[in-house]
C-alpha cells in the first residue's frame, strides 16, 4: 500500500509542478507580450507552491529523504539505533497530528465559517488549506508504517 501511495503522490506532484510551470510561463508571457499580467496567474502559482511544498514534504517523508543530522545515530549500538528511530518516528507522528491534522482542520473550519475567498481566483480558502491535514495524514501513515517495520 505504501508503494502505491508513494507512486500516486509522485504523479500528483509532477502534475502540480507542470501546472505551476505553465501558469508561471503564462504570467510571464502576458506581462511582456500583452503588457499586463493575468491577475489570477500569480495567485494560482502561490497556491500551487503551497500544495507542492506540503505534499512534497509528505512524499519526502515516505521516501526517507528528509534532511537529517546523524551525529548521534552512528555512535549508538544497534538496539539503541532502533530505539532512536522509534523515538524520532513517534515525535514526528505526534507533531504531524497536532500541527498539521488538528491545526489544519481548525484553519479549514475557521476559513470556511468566515467564507473567506481568495482575491483573484475567488476560490474558497479552506480548499487551499486542505493540504495541511492531507499531508499530515500522509506523514502519519508513513511514520506509523515505519514504526511497524522498526
Amino acid at each position: 500500500m505504501r508503494n502505491v501511495i508513494n507512486t500516486y503522490l509522485g504523479y500528483i506532484l509532477v502534475f502540480l509542478m507542470a501546472l505551476m510551470t505553465l501558469d508561471v510561463l503564462w504570467g510571464v508571457f502576458t506581462r511582456y507580450a500583452i503588457g499586463s499580467q493575468a491577475d489570477w496567474s500569480e495567485e494560482l502559482a502561490r497556491f500551487l507552491l503551497i500544495w507542492i511544498g506540503m505534499l512534497g514534504a509528505a512524499y519526502a517523508s515516505g521516501q526517507h529523504k528528509h534532511l537529517a543530522i546523524d551525529l548521534l545515530y552512528p555512535k549508538l549500538s544497534e538496539d539503541n539505533q532502533r530505539r532512536l528511530i522509534v523515538f524520532i518516528n513517534v515525535l514526528i507522528t505526534i507533531f504531524a497530528f497536532a500541527v498539521l491534522v488538528v491545526g489544519g482542520f481548525r484553519l479549514m473550519y475557521i476559513t470556511q465559517v468566515l467564507g473567506q475567498l481568495s482575491a483573484a481566483l475567488r476560490v474558497p480558502m479552506f480548499l487551499v488549506y486542505a493540504v495541511l491535514p492531507v499531508s499530515g495524514l500522509l506523514v502519519m501513515y508513513f511514520k506509523v508504517s515505519d514504526l511497524k517495520s522498526a
